[in-house]
């Protein structure tokens, strides 16, 4: 009888684990399961929430390590933006993210066209290989937009309250 098929990126995790002589373990194979249906990019103290549901004594430590360890393997990879925690996607193959400025939330974005018009430069005289690149776009997203709108004044003009209807007093003319 056939064994169920393993999804692509857990055989891809154990065969790069055994290549490289490093144990398959409960812990790890769980904290990559933790992360490969997300799309919220998750930090590493998400993750480790995430994982101590199932596995209560995995230790912060764990989860950091093995979180280097899968990008290491080239299972996962790192989004950072400035000013935000480090998060993990597991999307490696090229996209691009938005960013949001006022949530932090990233947004994947995968449009061939971004790739087209993107050349990278000339880097020889700096010795500088590029390997690969992403682009990360900033704005608001939907739901802060939102949030934004509903906390701007209504722009629809007052009605004159009775005090400032009544007709501005006289002052007295200047000798």
């Amino acid at each position: 009888m056939d064994s169920p098929k393993k999804p692509d990126p857990i055989r891809r995790f154990e065969t790069a684990c055994r290549q490289r002589g490093i144990p398959v373990t409960v812990q790890r194979r769980r904290i990559l399961e933790a992360i490969l249906d997300r799309t919220d990019h998750p930090t590493s103290d998400q993750v480790y929430a995430s994982v101590k549901k199932v596995l209560p004594d995995v230790s912060r430590t764990t989860v950091y390590r093995v979180l280097e360890m899968l990008t290491d393997l080239g299972l996962l990879t790192k989004a950072c933006t400035p000013g935000a925690a480090t998060r993990v996607d597991p999307r490696t193959a090229r996209h691009h993210h938005l960013v949001c400025l006022r949530c932090d939330r990233l947004i994947d974005v995968e449009d061939a066209a971004v790739d087209h018009r993107i050349r990278p430069p000339d880097l020889r005289q700096q010795a500088f290989v590029i390997e690969d690149y992403s682009i990360y776009f900033t704005g608001l997203c939907a739901a802060c937009q939102e949030a934004e709108k509903a906390s701007r004044p209504s722009k629809r003009p007052k009605r004159p309250s009775a005090r400032k209807a009544q007709s501005p007093t006289r002052r007295a003319p200047r000798s």
